[in-house]
């Protein structure tokens, strides 16, 4: 059959070398490529249309001769692969094709052989087609991968140098249009198109201090970025090996090929046989081969799953083979690790908890700007909140680290301790302390030379879009779905309950989840999806191994499968539902082919179709089949498209959730006051305060949200009635705070009386849980609908 389609651009050795010796395709040769490869059906087609003008002129002899001519000619290639198959002990069904070529020239069937040639030679070009259709993505990939940077001297001066230059901690000057060579840090905001490594097309925005991948397209003015790997560590050149082994293979479902063809080849010898025996005319076997010939099987099958592979590189997931997309869209297990995979995988503030009469955003900004020197992964969450929060750093002076105690440093010449804390804790931080424990957060203390000013709460946030994407798996057909993780069982039994899988396999080694695939995988196709380095064992040894490549685990995406070139975990389930169509069209592709065709083997057998005539109705069958298969380059997703104005609203009202969220702080704040001191003289006014906040920012968003957002959702969710639960939420939402209201009015003197304080404090904690259960909520069903931004993080 075809030649293994050659990836053009540059292979892994290449990627960073000099700008010679790796050069993309140029248009005019990949023209001249795609025009040859049709040069063989035109040159054959040829042969049997002069063949037939001289038949009809009266000069049989010379036809019978240019047929045989095309015979052999499909021949000599079609038995030299078949030859090397079997010297690789691999039978396959192309010694159908060859026993029918050899057969009708063995029996004088010229044109018919001719006719069987044609079939073949129209079935390797539709295949060729196919490929370059279903892997001009991929082949995008390899045309794009950056060759050279721009460095930062010591001088300042800039200097182009070939990527395998780069080192980390480079300074790195990337122009307008240019593709961000190694992956690194951005130096000043910058404007980046994605959608080479993510497949998401809207542009996005990178504020100073973070990360950016290779890759990525410089869609606005030139900015600087520090490096943090070299070239060959990086995003893009972990992607390029990836689309080099996914598209560098032959025919790639080859496993379910093989399988038809264990039965299909006898069946076909012993029925021509049979044809032969009973009859006494060799025509007849001649004629079931030639409707035998398996171009279903040979061609439409690889076409169906290497437009999958193509489908699913553009959602942002690379299959390495054809082989793991059909076992990915059999599978009926997924065992899935919890931190960095349904978790963020990077602390993020969940809330902070500051001494009576405090300011959390001090708090906070006094903390942050201490940590801003300190490269721990906490710091790094520290930042991030207080610059999301727009507060205004400090640069701190006298900045020591203790490793494993925190951080100190002067801000505004006060001194400010960051980390553990060692003292006896007040009543109020000892609160906040069972508070963290109990819902399995870690705490980040902040003080100064006078005790504990407040409490960073940080949490591994749950992926908004984690409990959608199961659901879209149990969809799909996976059956069962385990979470498999090293961290302690309370903290895995609350993401399993929010996610909803069917079994937890909480403190386990690298060692307990290779035994645990490895049982999983004795049962059932299993999918093994990981993030860490300590996920690459287990990766291997499953079905399919799928790694969060994006995250940047080089060691568990280089054993995987399949990695996910986004942070998002939605993409699996676009993968698992389009691996799944895409074999279906396959299999129905190669059933519907070769039940036609058997068919037509038993009218030949019985004399009822001769074999020209099987030649015409052999093409026909292939034709349509290749057709059908083809299909397989779109539908298969259940997702519905979000249009672009319904994703403008979706990100401003996630950003507005920011908002809301300060409300909840205070409003549980204020719940815990009238808990513990209702006679204080700060109780009535902080409730007031929350009551203000409440009228003027929450009540406000979810009027807006009703307003605008959840019509723009009904298309996208398939009903308007897929809101009505929230709408509900918010009239209920609203119904507490009219309560609260009415609670105030009945306050005299400026004190709260003993018997208001039990109903104030139902309505108080009341409202901090709904709050809390609809933003979680709007999160997980309405906002990870957004493919270009995930939602924030569930708190």
């Amino acid at each position: 059959m075809s030649d293994r389609w050659q990836p053009t651009g540059c292979d892994d050795a290449q990627v960073g070398a000099e700008p010679t010796e790796c050069v993309p395709e140029q248009p005019v040769r990949g023209r001249v490529r795609r025009w040859w490869a049709w040069a063989p059906l035109f040159g054959l087609g040829l042969g049997v249309l002069a063949g037939a003008a001289l038949r009809i002129a009266g000069r049989a002899d010379a036809a019978n001769l240019i047929w045989a001519a095309v015979t052999v000619a499909a021949l000599l290639p079609a038995a030299w692969s078949m030859l090397r198959s079997l010297w690789h002990r691999h039978f396959g069904v192309d010694v159908i094709a060859v026993l029918a070529l050899a057969g009708a020239l063995g029996v004088g069937e010229y044109l018919a052989g001719a006719v069987i040639a044609v079939m073949l030679a129209t079935g390797r070009s539709l295949e060729s087609y196919a490929q370059r259709r279903a892997t001009r993505d991929l082949r995008a990939l390899l045309a794009r991968a950056p060759r050279t940077a721009r460095r930062r001297g010591p001088d300042g001066a800039i200097e182009v140098v070939p990527l395998d230059q780069v080192a980390a901690a480079d300074r790195l000057l990337v122009g307008p249009g240019d593709v961000v060579p190694v992956d690194g840090t951005v130096d000043e905001a910058a404007t980046l198109d994605e959608s080479v490594v993510t497949g998401e097309s809207r542009l996005v925005q990178r504020a100073a201090g973070e990360a950016v991948a290779s890759g990525v397209v410089n869609a606005g003015a030139g900015f600087g970025m520090r490096a943090t790997k070299n070239a060959a560590q990086s995003t893009y050149a972990g992607i390029v090996r990836l689309a080099q082994e996914a598209t560098a293979r032959k025919a790639p479902m080859v496993r379910l090929a093989d399988r038809y063809a264990a039965a299909f080849v006898p069946f076909t010898l012993v029925l021509a046989g049979l044809g032969w025996l009973l009859s006494g005319d060799v025509v007849r076997a001649v004629a079931v081969l030639v409707v035998a010939t398996p171009c279903p099987l040979l061609l439409a099958t690889p076409i169906a799953i290497v437009s999958g592979l193509s489908r699913v590189a553009r959602r942002g997931v690379l299959v390495r083979d054809g082989g793991a997309l059909e076992l990915l869209g059999r599978a009926r297990t997924l065992l899935v690790d919890k931190t960095g995979t349904l978790t963020a995988g990077r602390p993020r503030a969940a809330d902070t908890v500051v001494a009576p009469g405090g300011d959390r955003d001090e708090v906070l900004r006094l903390a942050a700007s201490v940590e801003q020197l300190s490269p721990h992964v906490l710091a790094t969450a520290l930042v991030r909140q207080a610059r999301d929060r727009g507060l205004t750093l400090t640069e701190p002076t006298g900045v020591t680290e203790e490793p494993g105690r925190g951080v100190s440093g002067r801000v505004d010449g006060r001194l400010v301790r960051v980390g553990q804390f060692t003292g006896e804790l007040p009543e109020w931080a000892d609160r906040a302390r069972a508070r963290t424990e109990l819902a399995g957060w870690s705490a980040v203390w902040v003080s100064d030379e006078g005790g504990p000013l407040g409490a960073i709460l940080l949490e591994d946030p749950v992926r908004p879009d984690a409990r959608r994407t199961v659901r879209r798996l149990r969809a799909a057909g996976l059956r069962r779905i385990v979470l498999v993780t090293g961290d302690q069982a309370a903290t895995a039994a609350q993401v399993a309950a929010m996610v909803g899988v069917d079994d937890v396999l909480a403190r386990c080694t690298p060692q307990e989840k290779v035994a645990r695939v490895r049982a999983e995988a004795d049962r059932a196709v299993t999918v093994m999806v990981g993030d860490g380095v300590n996920d690459a064992p287990a990766l291997a040894e499953a079905h399919v191994g799928v790694a969060m490549g994006a995250t940047g685990a080089s060691a568990s995406a280089d054993v995987a499968d399949a990695v996910l070139t986004v942070d998002r975990l939605d993409r699996l389930a676009d993968a698992v539902e389009i691996a799944r169509y895409a074999r279906r069209i396959a299999v129905q592709s190669a059933t519907v082919g070769m039940g036609l065709a058997v068919l037509a083997m038993f009218v030949a057998a019985v004399g009822r179709l001769p074999p020209v005539a099987g030649a015409f109705l052999q093409e026909g069958i292939d034709v349509l089949v290749i057709l059908n298969a083809l299909r397989a380059l779109r539908g298969g997703l259940r997702r519905r498209d979000v249009p672009p104005r319904t994703r403008e609203l979706l990100a401003h009202y996630a950003a507005e959730h920011q908002a809301v969220r300060d409300v909840l702080a205070g409003l549980r704040d204020t719940a815990d006051l009238v808990a513990t001191d209702p006679a204080s003289p700060r109780c009535l006014p902080a409730v007031r305060e929350t009551h203000r906040r409440l009228t003027v920012r929450v009540l406000p968003h979810e009027a807006a949200e009703e307003r605008q957002l959840y019509p723009a959702l009904a298309d996208p969710l398939g009903s308007g009635e897929a809101t009505s639960t929230m709408s509900r939420a918010q009239v209920e939402i609203h119904r507490q705070v009219d309560l609260l209201d009415a609670q105030l009015a009945q306050t005299a003197d400026g004190r709260l009386r003993p018997d208001q304080v039990p109903d104030l404090l139902a309505t108080l904690y009341g409202l901090d849980a709904v709050l809390r259960l609809h933003l979680a909520q709007e999160e997980e069903e309405f906002f990870s609908l957004d493919p270009s931004d995930p939602a924030p993080a569930r708190r």
